[in-house]
């Protein structure tokens, strides 16, 4: 059984985080700054830390960063796609590196940068990958009444999920969808392939672009607020896939994917923290007293 633990980290101009068509004012320069200073500040121990993981839990480890390989990359899909933002690049680049291991490796296990082990058990042997791929959904967000008076971050859960019911709208399926967080994967090559997320893409990415139109929005179907929030999120098009290729998931616990966010607060028994607010201060004081 060959296993992988990955991550990515591409240090992406504040400019590019939130692109030039969102609403909202909490899309800014100066929160995407915050972040960029924070990795930065804590590149190193965050590098340690997912590699001396791997190495405890006898997998491979892999990082990928601003080399020829993502220039590569970012420079064909941008050939295509020239309305992508340096965020949503390096985000569908973490899913083709994903699905570029499932070719080597029988179970992958992605970390985003800011997601840091605090145990040493596996998560290999705590979650059976042959029952679907581990990820986080983010239902309990997302605002489903009283539509027409909110205006949230384009990538926040309510615009992930009144996007992906969209898509699948336009492509004649059932609405329902679940909003996947992609901060944490854990995958066998079996489901990565099912999923076949690039497939079709130049089709899912033209869908993508005609739901943000002006003459989409003269069919009435959703408000004009909801439509401000469409844009290119790899999250989205994973909870589509999801739904069209019929691929099974196991939605991971708190435990293994703790959402770090505005609360401050993380419980002991956590095994993976993803930093949202990037308070890795935090992170390393809890990870010193359970190393104690």
């Amino acid at each position: 059984m060959k296993r992988i633990v990955y991550s990515i980290y591409v240090d992406v101009p504040a400019v590019e985080h939130f692109g030039t068509t969102s609403k909202n004012k909490n899309d800014s320069i100066e929160k995407a700054s915050q972040t960029i200073n924070a990795f930065q500040g804590h590149y190193d121990k965050l590098l340690e830390n997912k590699k001396d993981y791997a190495k405890k839990i006898g997998a491979a480890f892999k990082m990928y960063t601003y080399d020829e390989k993502y220039k590569s990359f970012e420079k064909n899909i941008l050939k295509f796609f020239p309305e992508l933002t340096g965020y949503e690049v390096i985000n569908f680049y973490k899913i083709h590196i994903l699905c570029e291991l499932a070719d080597v490796y029988d179970e992958i296990l992605y970390l985003d940068f800011d997601a840091v082990p605090l145990t040493t058990e596996s998560f290999f042997d705590a979650w059976d990958l042959s029952k679907g791929i581990c990820v986080l959904d983010n239902n309990a967000h997302v605002i489903k009444r009283d539509a027409l008076n909110f205006n949230h971050s384009i990538r926040s859960p309510s615009a992930k999920y009144y996007n992906c019911q969209a898509m699948l709208i336009d492509g004649g399926y059932h609405p329902a969808n679940d909003v996947i967080n992609t901060g944490i994967i854990g995958a066998n090559a079996e489901h990565i392939k099912q999923l076949d997320y690039f497939g079709g893409f130049d089709h899912i990415i033209e869908m993508m672009t005609a739901l943000r139109s002006d003459a989409y929005a003269e069919t009435g179907l959703y408000p004009q607020n909801i439509l401000d929030m469409f844009r290119y999120d790899n999250e989205t098009i994973f909870s589509y896939k999801l739904r069209v290729n019929e691929v099974p998931v196991q939605w991971l616990d708190d435990v293994w994917h703790y959402f770090f966010d505005k609360q401050r607060f993380i419980p002991a028994e956590t095994k993976i923290v993803h930093a949202i607010c990037k308070d890795f201060d935090c992170v390393w004081r809890l990870e010193k007293r359970l190393n104690a």
